[in-house]
């Protein structure tokens, strides 16, 4: 069973409605015992990076998040639930991230003349066709909805990469980990497939 965590600050239902319409059930959950039996999790996000951070604290559920991540069984953040893996963001400077990754979260400049939140379709640069990427025709478009974006410390992490204005790291796999800035479940047929590529994994 794949657990798509509920800790007050994520868009579930567009996740839901795309991982039913492959074929896969998943379940909506605020249990802890229930993530922790899961095959796999995902971790979504909207809103502010320290209002996200205060859910999951006042849900208790950091450390079951990274033992769950620990445990080395497939997880899959989904826009804000990438950035909260990191150490920290610009927007909420003193609200320390999940840190399971180290990076920082900086606002998309305002000097790049874009308008901000970059809100729309954007092509990837994608350094490898395995994982999520499985089968994807090259520079394929995604959807974004963001104001701030991920600048990894280790390249090594990052799956790939999109340019608006700026280089940014739109998805971050290490192992069994991944986390996308754009919203794969938003993404029409190619974001289905990244879905599928997951649940491939979990198989």
């Amino acid at each position: 069973m794949i657990a798509v965590i509920d800790y007050g600050a994520g868009n579930l239902q567009s996740v839901v409605k795309a991982f039913n319409f492959i074929g896969c059930d998943v379940l909506v959950t605020a249990d802890k015992d229930e993530l922790k039996n899961a095959s796999a999790a995902i971790l979504p996000g909207v809103g502010a990076f320290g209002d996200a951070m205060s859910c999951l604290k006042n849900s208790h559920f950091v450390n079951p998040v990274l033992d769950f991540i620990e445990s080395g069984k497939p997880f899959l953040g989904i826009c804000l639930g990438l950035q909260l893996l990191f150490e920290g963001s610009e927007e909420s400077p003193h609200v320390n991230g999940l840190g399971v990754l180290n990076g920082k979260i900086v606002k998309i400049p305002a000097e790049t003349g874009l308008k901000i939140p970059h809100v729309g379709w954007n092509s990837l640069n994608i350094k490898s066709n395995d994982g999520l990427f499985q089968g994807l025709k090259p520079n394929p478009y995604v959807y974004f909805v963001h104001s701030y974006y991920l600048k990894a410390e280790n390249p090594e992490v990052v799956s790939s990469t999109t340019t608006y204005g700026v280089q940014i790291d739109a998805s971050v796999q290490r192992g069994n980990l991944f986390a996308t800035q754009f919203h794969p479940e938003k993404s029409g047929q190619t974001g289905l497939q990244m879905l599928k590529n997951f649940v491939s994994i979990i198989d």
